[in-house]
């Protein structure tokens, strides 16, 4: 039986996720050749993580 008031959820970590993984592959594909650890890290944004 589904629970009243819809089955939809929202995982806030991983809708972050799913954002980040999209912003990779649009780098990726955009990228004439393989990126780089830094160019992963700056689209993913660990630098920001680091600093916090």
């Amino acid at each position: 039986m589904a629970p009243v008031g819809g089955t939809a959820v929202q995982d806030h970590v991983a809708l972050a996720e799913i954002e980040l993984c999209g912003e990779l592959i649009i780098a990726a594909s955009a990228a004439e050749d393989r990126l780089s650890l830094e160019s992963i890290d700056e689209v993913l944004r660990v630098a920001e993580e680091r600093e916090s």
